[in-house]
């Protein structure tokens, strides 16, 4: 259970080269608890959330199976239900899967620190399994406004700037 007791996690590390579990889960416990701040999220009882830190053969896989598309992405999202932006949590959220290769690759290129990217695509993919999308122009100015105040509270800059 993350330390709001609001998000029960289970990581699952498949590649060799993320940093150490516990590290992971502080990671994942800071961007759940700033997400929900930010969100107003109060859940009535705890959802459960499953993250896969992989490799980009394995996040190509899901890509092309699940999306039709050829090749690594950075971070994808399965939610259990779809659910609307302010909806009582479902008992299970989903998944979110992030590769590795893809995560340094962009941090290097965006000269960020490798911690602030993985944290942003954690909170874009938490946003995403609690009912936010960016498929038309007014849907990702909302997730990306929600993304740059999520990370303030976490005290990582802008990643738009």
């Amino acid at each position: 259970m993350t330390a709001a007791r609001q998000l029960d996690i289970a990581i699952d590390v498949e590649a060799a080269d993320w940093p150490p579990v516990h590290e992971l889960e502080t990671i994942l416990d800071r961007v759940v608890a700033a997400c929900f701040a930010e969100l107003g999220l109060d859940p009535v009882q705890p959802s459960e959330l499953g993250v896969t830190f992989t490799d980009d053969a394995h996040i190509a896989e899901l890509n092309r199976h699940w999306r039709s598309k050829d090749g690594a992405t950075n971070v994808l999202s399965f939610p259990v239900v779809e659910i609307a932006p302010g909806t009582e949590l479902p008992p299970m959220l989903g998944d979110i899967v992030i590769a590795f290769e893809t995560v340094a690759r962009e941090a290097r290129e965006q000269e960020k620190p490798f911690i602030d990217h993985l944290t942003h695509l954690l909170a874009h993919g938490l946003l995403h399994l609690v009912g936010y999308d960016h498929m038309d122009d007014d849907e990702a100015e909302t997730m990306e406004a929600l993304e740059r105040r999520i990370l303030e509270r976490l005290a990582i800059p802008d990643p738009y700037a």
